[in-house]
């Protein structure tokens, strides 16, 4: 990686939990690239004081991460309309002390699936009701998907995500199944009480067709090692990262890397997992 200078553009993310995939994907492809440019992950104390740092430091790009991507509306000046459409945010780009907000996880999870080639008349059930998991419902219903079921034991924002999309809400799983299933909360996710936790009963992953987990470390999650298990199509957080990430790396430098460059910066940052 070059030297530190003073002469380095800085872009950083913030996230309650912090992982090295955006640090890697990022560094990687500037290094590729020959750009004197730097990535670093944060862990806010004050997310109003971190936003006030990217503008008053000259921050060029801040990705949003859980829990944030609602909170900082407040503290952009403006929104893409990425971000407007779902009230989400995961990127911030600076200039010259205009932020504005997009959100990249919602062309991620419309390119997955496509590439995945979802059937529109299957049933999906989609745990969560967060920042991503509007991405995510968003993505769904533009693709044409009418039967989605979001589960979330808050009411407020799980009913409140349903209707937005047009879809229907329970509170607890119970017996239910669907032809594709979806973990769109923290369950799982390295670091946190629940990591060892399978998002969905074995019994649900054993009846859907496509297990699609959201959360992006660990690559393997356990949901995803279930789906895999069970000869299931399985879409993981680590493909949503790379290419929300990608969308984020051309923001922030105007550059849209070859193929094997961003296949290569991918591998590096799964390599860090």
């Amino acid at each position: 990686m070059t030297m530190l200078n003073k002469d380095m553009t800085l872009c950083i993310s913030l996230s309650a939990r912090p992982s090295n995939n955006g640090t890697r994907f990022h560094n990687h492809l500037y290094e590729a690239l020959g750009l004197n440019w730097i990535y670093k992950a944060f862990a806010p104390t004050d997310l109003a004081q971190a936003i006030a740092g990217v503008r008053g430091l000259g921050i060029r790009g801040c990705a949003i991460s859980m829990p944030y991507k609602e909170a900082v509306i407040a503290l952009v000046d403006r929104m893409d309309a990425s971000a407007t459409a779902i009230e989400s945010v995961n990127t911030i780009v600076n200039d010259e002390g205009v932020l504005t907000a997009y959100n990249t996880d919602y062309s991620a999870i419309a390119q997955l699936i496509e590439r995945n080639a979802l059937d529109p008349e299957s049933s999906v059930l989609l745990r969560g009701s967060g920042g991503m998991a509007k991405a995510t419902a968003a993505a769904f219903r533009d693709a044409g998907f009418h039967d989605v079921t979001i589960v979330a034991r808050n009411e407020k924002a799980g009913r409140g995500l349903a209707d937005l999309y047009g879809f229907s809400w329970i509170p607890e799983l119970g017996e239910r199944t669907a032809d594709i299933i979806v973990n769109v909360t923290p369950i799982g996710m390295a670091g946190g009480s629940e990591e060892h936790t399978l998002a969905f009963p074995e019994s649900t992953v054993a009846a859907a067709s496509v297990v699609f987990d959201v959360v992006a470390l660990p690559a393997e999650t356990p949901l995803v090692v279930a789906g895999r298990g069970s000869g299931k199509t399985v879409i993981s957080g680590a493909e949503v990262a790379t290419l929300q990430a990608l969308e984020q790396f051309v923001l922030y430098t105007g550059i849209r890397p070859s193929d094997a460059q961003v296949r290569a910066a991918e591998e590096f940052m799964r390599a860090g997992q």
